[in-house]
């Protein structure tokens, strides 16, 4: 069978966290892009488009913000199957018409979510799961045509808008960049909140939220299931 091919948008700044994080957990051919760097595709010629977090906002007065969302907007616009993850799901709300705002608080660490309905994003994923969380920002518009499919106290955790899907929270996460972007709030938090987040990074915390993971081969199938009912109709045309 034909392996997909995305395009990873790569929106975080320095770590290599990110890149192992995806290419472990997506089954497809990822062709990587450094958005946070101003690189992007010139065209939307992929079977599915991922956006990763980032330690910036989307309304910060950086000039690579506007075209990663205008580009986003294009994908969609082209019936690209998008899954947005942190900062990724705060630009794909802003490009299809949302709108993001810092929260009063910063949500971090193994935290619980709710899922509603039976989208296929979340398909073996129990109603309410474990994942680990990390934002200062959430949406708080969602874009005028999206479906609320998860959420806690601290807000929206996911959505869907036709082919595209934006999750607040870190399915990708292994340990070790939990314990790592965790250190490195150090500066924005209290010493006392982050020794506290890095004694619930467990064994057994983390076992839990790969739980959420089936995401990942969720999106991947939709993509697929995507493509070929596209390629079935084509032929059927000719």
């Amino acid at each position: 069978m034909t392996r997909l091919r995305f395009a990873l948008l790569n929106a975080a700044q320095t770590d290599g966290n990110t890149r192992r994080n995806f290419r472990r957990e997506l089954d497809a051919d990822l062709v990587e892009f450094d958005a946070a760097n101003g690189h992007l595709p010139d065209h939307t010629d992929f079977d599915g488009v991922v956006v990763t977090g980032s330690r910036s906002s989307v309304y910060w007065d950086e000039a690579w913000i506007p075209p990663l969302i205008e580009y986003v907007a294009d994908v969609a616009d082209a019936g690209v199957p998008v899954l947005g993850v942190c900062y990724g799901h705060q630009v794909l709300a802003e490009a299809l018409g949302g709108r993001v705002a810092g929260m009063d608080g910063f949500e971090i660490g193994y935290n619980t979510v709710r899922h509603r309905g039976d989208d296929p994003l979340f398909e073996g994923v129990d109603e309410e799961f474990t994942v680990f969380t990390t934002h200062g920002d959430t949406v708080i518009d969602l874009p005028p045509n999206a479906t609320l499919l998860a959420e806690n106290d601290h807000g929206v955790h996911a959505f869907r808008d036709g082919h595209c899907w934006g999750v607040q929270f870190h399915p990708e996460y292994d340990i070790d960049t939990a314990r790592e972007v965790t250190e490195g709030k150090r500066e924005r938090l209290t010493d006392a909140r982050v020794d506290a987040v890095l004694d619930a990074i467990t064994p057994d915390a983390y076992d839990a939220a790969c739980e959420v993971k089936p995401i990942f081969d969720n999106f991947v199938a939709y993509a697929r299931r995507l493509k070929a009912d596209r390629e079935s109709a084509a032929a059927a045309d000719d």
